[in-house]
């Protein structure tokens, strides 16, 4: 039987331990911008938000973020708390979606005079923040300087590539084996790639008309 590491640098030890990490814990987007934070990296990835409603409701954006007392203000003035009493042991309040659930008081929603912009079917409003917020709060800031987006225009040159090599060239998986073979390839496809921009300035003949 071949040796399944003879085409790599790294000893067998260092690829199955990256292997066995990758499988039992997988990085989401949040878990890179969190990682990234911590180290001092600017991360210029943008930030996927649904939170923003189209029916006419207040959106999480229109709470205010009161993080000196872990809460939520709405509109009308009213707090958002995780806990709204004492537990004999304390409560994380983190849902299986890594997230924390501020709750308005029941009692306050239904004398209020936004209720319809509030949430008419729920007895109370509650809004959701995820525990990476804050470094997607850092990522939002980076994504408005002017840093960031030089890096998205120099990101998108090099992703029109490779999706012109998955669509058009039909480059979606590599024939040949080993990393001299991949290399190849590519090689090959991105010539195929110049030859087509280098084709395209030049003016097709005028048609010649029959006489």
């Amino acid at each position: 039987m071949s040796d399944p590491f003879r085409y790599f640098n790294s000893s067998p030890e260092i690829i199955r331990l990256a292997v066995m990490m990758c499988v039992k814990h997988p990085l989401s987007l949040r878990n890179v911008e969190d990682l990234l934070s911590e180290r001092g990296i600017e991360p210029h990835i943008p930030v996927f938000d649904k939170s923003n409603r189209t029916d006419g409701t207040f959106s999480r954006a229109d709470f205010a973020d009161d993080r000196e007392r872990d809460a939520y203000v709405c509109p009308a003035g009213k707090p958002l708390q995780k806990h709204r009493r004492a537990f004999a042991m304390p409560r994380l309040g983190v849902t299986k979606a890594n997230t924390t659930l501020y709750r308005a008081s029941q009692r306050d929603c239904g004398a209020c005079a936004l209720k319809a912009k509030r949430r008419p079917n729920a007895p109370a409003r509650k809004v959701p923040r995820s525990i990476h917020e804050a470094a997607r709060d850092k990522a939002r800031a980076i994504a408005k300087t002017e840093a960031c987006l030089v890096s998205r225009r120099e990101r998108k040159k090099v992703e029109t590539l490779f999706a012109h090599l998955k669509r058009i060239l039909r480059l979606d998986r590599l024939r040949l084996r080993g990393p001299s073979g991949a290399r190849d390839e590519f090689l090959l496809a991105a010539t195929a790639q110049n030859l087509r921009k280098l084709a395209k300035p030049i003016p097709l003949p005028a048609p010649i008309m029959a006489a």
